[in-house]
């Protein structure tokens, strides 16, 4: 009776459990489309939430950024040095809203909440001493560019991901496209930033940490775009020598050169990668050379100049190159930039995540070398799996290059800065970051994970708010005005007196204003990209030479000048140090030694005549015989070129 009773009731509860078991399943398909529901409407709410802050932001940054330059300028009451260019104004701001919100978005993609978008434009806006320059230098071309740069950063991070529908895979390549093009069109260093961009790409596919085809795609964009330019910019010649062109089609012929080159043990696997590396920087320099003797291209001549002075390989004298290495802005990043970038916290929040990244990167680049698989980039540690996102690891090498690059030159920071809010708001907002970390120091806890990647981020904006909140109220009631008498009477006096068919010579920065005030005739101009524009902003910075009068007033006609523009900031300038004044760079490159004390090289030699903007002003017969003066204010000589021979 009790066996039995004990086996009835065996039966009965195993009937019992399956029966329940039955009825959970049940219940379970029955919440199933709920819980489908709930998600979903739960995405469409993150998502429209998530994409109004991004315009919001993005237009309350332009806004915010165009009213500290009406504050600063008071552009809107100046009636008689032009009628103010609204178009263009508020195009450019409008391209501000633009930037924010692809950074915004790029940091989204990366962490996947929208919460890291809203910090990186927190951090953009509260270090934007350091990320942008718009608000007091408007015509900039950069200002233009890195918006568009901006938004090929997010279109690449988001085709980067995997098992994109064909459907998004082509439209993210179409956007990738467009904005490669407009960023070319617009920034004259566009080549040497995308080849930047193409040397992450190279690292990261020879590491095998993004699918080959992707990056093939890529490297297609960035040839077809910047050949179109070159065809818009009426066959710029720079760009046809440009080492971007020529470094990939190296890889792509490399590629098909060596076969296998992911398969292999270890060092096997490194010696083909040496060897890739080396055949690629063979071919990319038989390439370059060949397309420059082919087309004879001179054109980015003092940019090598310029890099192998500016690290040590050689001083040079060229004029050109020697325009840039005395230039602040094309210096070593300085230290105080840390201190600006530690008070907001985004410095050693960057460092944090850099840190960690940096860690599993190598870690699934070692994996990536050990084992010949064709698998997504994993690494086991122990008991943990350590993984790297394809679009994380474009977006760690990036910023790293980018990052070597301004810390070399100044004026490249605002590429690194910008990044540098996407990234770290990444970080801290990601769960892959989190977990990895809280794996490492034995706490991991699903709860923990969601606990970090929302309440740090939101402390931090709690803190930006309550430190600098007060200070961008206070500049925004700060009200201040644009005065400079002396300029503008100078193009007061251009547009009453001169023919609107007149010639003028004169520094580029000064030509540039005539342009734009008055719409007179430029003898050269600041696009600095061509050797001919050079050698012709060379020959009318003579002025400020020693040269006799016949010779400047021959170089000048020869372009077909009717007046010069003399300034005395630049002919007595006492801004740069000896050797870097525009004079000093002149007396070099012609051969001359320098003014005032101080060594010179032993083989300058004492000019023959005086200085040209110096010597004109005592009215002398040698100079009044070419040139008559009929403009003067403390600032600015304005002379009329005689047309004798």
């Amino acid at each position: 009776m009790i066996s039995i009773r004990q086996r009835k009731g065996i039966q009965t509860t195993e009937v019992s459990e399956d029966y329940v078991a039955q009825e959970e399943n049940v219940k379970l398909e029955n919440k199933l489309p709920s819980s489908c529901t709930n998600r979903r409407l739960w995405t469409i709410l993150s998502f429209t939430v998530g994409g109004t802050v991004a315009l919001c932001i993005g237009l309350l940054t332009s806004v915010y950024l165009a009213t500290l330059h009406e504050n600063d300028l008071w552009f809107s009451n100046i009636k008689k040095y032009i009628e103010p260019v609204y178009f263009y104004i508020y195009t450019l701001f409008g391209l501000q809203a633009i930037y924010v919100t692809a950074l915004y978005i790029t940091s989204w993609l990366l962490s996947g909440t929208w919460l890291s978008g809203l910090l990186a434009a927190f951090w953009y806006v509260t270090n934007r001493i350091d990320t942008t320059r718009v608000e007091f230098t408007i015509p900039l071309r950069e200002n233009w560019a890195l918006p568009f740069f901006a938004i090929q950063i997010a279109a690449i991070t988001y085709f980067l991901r995997p098992n994109l529908q064909p459907l998004s895979q082509r439209l993210t390549l179409l956007a990738i496209f467009v904005s490669t093009f407009l960023f070319s069109l617009t920034w004259q260093f566009n080549q040497f930033m995308m080849l930047m961009q193409a040397l992450v790409l190279f690292i990261l596919d020879s590491l095998d940490m993004l699918p080959a085809v992707k990056v093939t795609w890529l490297y297609g964009i960035q040839l077809t775009g910047l050949l179109l330019v070159c065809i818009l910019q009426f066959f710029n010649s720079m760009i046809l020598g440009s080492l971007l062109i020529s470094f990939n089609l190296s890889v792509l012929i490399a590629r098909k050169l060596q076969k296998n080159l992911k398969t292999g043990s270890f060092l096997n696997r490194l010696g083909k990668l040496l060897l890739h590396l080396f055949v690629v920087l063979c071919l990319t320099l038989f390439l370059n050379n060949i397309i420059k003797k082919i087309l004879n291209l001179k054109s980015d001549e003092h940019i090598f100049k310029f890099l192998k002075a500016k690290f040590g390989f050689g001083a040079t004298r060229d004029f050109d190159a020697n325009l840039y290495l005395c230039e602040e802005a094309f210096g070593l990043l300085p230290f105080n930039t840390f201190e600006r970038l530690s008070d907001t916290l985004l410095f050693y929040a960057y460092i944090f995540v850099l840190s960690i990244t940096v860690i599993a990167a190598l870690a699934v680049a070692f994996r990536n070398l050990s084992y010949s698989t064709n698998q997504q980039s994993m690494y086991k540690m122990g008991e943990y799996t350590i993984g790297l996102k394809p679009e994380t690891a474009y977006n760690l090498i990036h910023t790293i290059l980018f990052g070597f690059l301004a810390l070399s030159t100044m004026r490249m920071k605002y590429l690194w800065t910008s990044h540098m809010c996407v990234f770290a708001s990444f970080g801290l907002c990601s769960p892959e970051i989190w977990e990895l970390l809280l794996k490492l120091i034995h706490l991991y806890n699903p709860k923990r994970i969601c606990i970090m990647r929302y309440s740090i981020p939101i402390l931090i904006l709690l803190y930006l708010c309550y430190k600098f909140w007060p200070g961008m109220m206070d500049e925004l009631s700060e009200l201040r005005e644009f005065y400079d008498p002396d300029t503008v009477e100078l193009m007061n006096w251009i547009n009453s007196n001169t023919p609107r068919k007149a010639v003028f010579a004169g520094s580029m920065q000064l030509l540039a204003g005539v342009k734009l005030c008055t719409g007179r005739t430029l003898t050269n101009h600041p696009h600095y990209e061509d050797s001919s524009l050079r050698e012709r902003t060379k020959a009318v910075y003579q002025i400020y030479a020693k040269r006799a009068p016949e010779e400047v007033h021959a170089l000048l006609r020869s372009f077909g000048t009717d007046y010069v523009i003399l300034e005395d900031s630049i002919c007595y300038e006492r801004r740069h140090r000896r050797g870097c004044r525009l004079r000093d760079l002149l007396d070099i490159a012609n051969g001359h030694m320098m003014d005032g004390p101080g060594e010179n090289d032993p083989d300058l030699k004492l000019a023959g005549d005086p200085r040209f903007c110096e010597e004109i002003k005592r009215n002398l017969p040698p100079y009044t015989a070419y040139f008559t003066r009929v403009f003067q204010n403390k600032t600015f000589h304005v002379y009329k070129l005689s047309r004798n021979k």
